[in-house]
């Protein structure tokens, strides 16, 4: 049984910080320093979060440090292997809606075990996007804010009809 993604990061995003046993991890996930966000598959599907108190980027940042720090695996989070990682996670997202039609790609989040896939892709997205952003010191809600502001001067509203 290899490790999965939903099991991963529920290990980090958790209330406990105690391991989980999962049987044999994936062999090559820690020797990379990029298994906690890999893989992923859709068993089961868990409810949102019902329960759970939301936590701020910040929290969901210095987790996802303790979660590597724990693992050694900082030596492995450069710019460029985040950058790569992130990009990966994005594709694996775009994958599940690869060849769908406008409407099947509406109805994937009817679908528990296809919604399941969506959101580990999304939190896998999420995680090491905030994990590149703590490396290269970027905020991101400043940069997004920043950004937003630079398109409304770009591109104005449209006339009023």
């Amino acid at each position: 049984m290899s490790s999965t993604a939903s099991d991963m990061v529920s290990d980090v995003l958790s209330d406990s910080d105690a391991p989980r046993d999962r049987g044999a991890s994936r062999d090559s996930g820690a020797a990379r320093g990029g298994g906690a966000l890999d893989g992923g598959d859709a068993s089961g599907d868990r409810d949102q979060g019902a329960g759970k108190q939301a936590l701020s980027l910040d929290e969901l940042t210095q987790r996802l440090a303790r979660f590597a720090a724990a693992r050694r695996w900082q030596p492995f989070h450069t710019p460029k292997n985040l950058a790569a990682a992130l990009t990966v996670e994005a594709g694996e997202l775009l994958e599940i809606f690869q060849w769908l039609t406008p409407d099947q790609a509406a109805a994937v989040m009817a679908d528990p075990e296809q919604a399941h896939r969506v959101r580990d892709e999304v939190a896998d997205v999420l995680a090491y996007l905030l994990q590149f952003c703590a490396v290269v010191q970027v905020d991101p809600l400043v940069a997004l804010a920043d950004k937003i502001d630079r398109n409304e001067l770009r591109f104005p509203p449209a006339p009023q009809e």
